[in-house]
């Protein structure tokens, strides 16, 4: 008996890949659907486009949609689908919101029209994540059509304002919903099929207020200068770069092997980023007229901590920095500690193991340089990848997406799903 009902499961899960990698036409239109509706952060309304994901999510069968708002005007959903017996929950996540489209005379066609041209997708938020969102809901949909006698459950958990830091998404999503909890989650955003990652970098944002005193810029003596303070702040500060994750970090290994691989999609010294902190002086001001001493000076920076270095650790280095300057103050406005997932976990095996099936090739594992809501699940303790199209002009004009990955992205969500959903003890 064990044995027929393996053998009939492999029989539907064949079904299921062949569907799935035949599905390319009907994913495109379904992220056509959603790149139409301009979902910008700011200021992250997603009201219009969660409607859309809303409609076709409701082509998955026995699915349970649910609609959230904890603060106007971020709209999230929350589809749960069912298995037919107790077992595992894995959850898959993305988001609605995208960058700013930016002036519309930068790009080559309307920047909300979906075209197609060349083998390409185009328009804002299309690989960032709208592709990912539909790949998710077409891999859901074919589960349930294909292979619905499975255990568990699968939700769908798509909010707004992740370009923000989705403290009015996702997150509220985690702090308020029990079918948010998981044993594993997948974040479809942009990086590669080819690439799985598995931890991101923590962030500090600060801001710097230098104080001083004003006077006529003949007559320094009298004065002090609030910039030259601040200078001297963020000089002290870039001395932060020094700080690198500990060789003994599994994330080491990681990057040392990924490199080869992930260095030239994500470009040369991706490796030394994320190996390290880095200070990024985002915004700078002060003074009123080259003729006066300013009186007062700011800055905003990023600074980002690599995988094994908290945020209580820099923290203390930065007070420790900027005592020797009274006259600069700091407030810190964010904090995310460095996140990481165990290589080993069932849901990265899983994954690993249905990449290389679908793509015949060796798939790798790595850190990814950017902040995704990824960080948000595993702060919360569920094992999380990141596993997404690979993106084009991301944030720029002509953002696009290579319509031939949308079937192997929407195969290898499904598989994975699939496959993890059957792991024995995947906890």
């Amino acid at each position: 008996m064990t044995l027929m009902m393996n053998e009939e499961r492999m029989q539907r899960r064949a079904a299921l890949r062949r569907r799935a990698l035949a599905c390319g036409d009907l994913v495109a239109d379904m992220t056509r659907r959603l790149v139409r509706v301009p979902s910008e952060t700011p200021p992250s309304d997603t009201r219009a486009v969660r409607d859309v994901a809303a409609a076709l999510a409701g082509t998955i069968p026995s699915i349970e949609i649910g609609l959230h708002m904890a603060e106007e005007p971020v709209a999230n959903l929350v589809g749960r689908l069912k298995g037919t017996r107790p077992g595992p929950r894995i959850i898959l996540s993305g988001h609605l919101d995208t960058y700013p489209a930016g002036p519309a005379g930068l790009w080559s066609g309307d920047p909300f029209d979906g075209r197609s041209e060349g083998g390409f997708l185009y328009g804002r938020g299309s690989c960032d994540m709208k592709g990912g969102i539909a790949a998710s809901i077409m891999a859901m949909r074919l589960i349930a059509e294909e292979t619905p006698d499975f255990p568990g459950e699968i939700v769908l958990a798509l909010a707004g304002d992740e370009e923000a830091m989705s403290e009015r998404g996702t997150q509220t999503l985690i702090d308020a919903l029990p079918e948010c909890r998981g044993d594993a989650v997948i974040v479809p955003d942009v990086g590669s099929p080819h690439i799985l990652r598995l931890g991101e970098k923590g962030m500090i944002w600060l801001r710097l207020e230098a104080a001083g005193r004003a006077s006529h810029g003949a007559h320094v003596h009298r004065g002090e200068n609030a910039v030259e303070s601040l200078l001297v702040a963020l000089a002290a500060l870039k001395t932060l770069e020094s700080i690198r994750t500990d060789p003994a970090h599994p994330a080491v290994a990681v990057m040392d092997a990924a490199q080869p691989v992930s260095e030239p999609l994500g470009g040369a010294g991706e490796k030394e980023t994320m190996s390290r902190v880095t200070v990024n002086i985002g915004r700078i001001g002060g003074g009123t007229s080259p003729n006066l001493v300013p009186d007062h000076a700011w800055a905003e920076l990023d600074i980002r901590l690599p995988a094994g270095v908290s945020v209580a650790t820099v923290e203390a280095r930065i007070d420790a920095l900027l005592s020797p300057v009274p006259s600069v103050s700091l407030e810190i406005t964010r904090r995310y500690e460095p996140t990481w997932t165990d290589e080993n976990a069932p849901i990265v095996r899983c994954a690993r193991a249905v990449a290389t099936e679908l793509l015949e090739e060796p798939v790798i594992v790595n850190m990814r340089v950017g902040a995704s809501d990824a960080r948000l699940w595993r702060r919360a303790g569920m094992p999380t990848i990141v596993c997404g199209l690979t993106p084009y002009n991301l944030g720029a004009a002509d953002e696009k997406l290579d319509i031939a990955e949308l079937p192997k992205l929407t195969a290898l969500l499904a598989l994975t799903v699939l496959d993890f959903l059957h792991t024995p003890n995947p906890g």
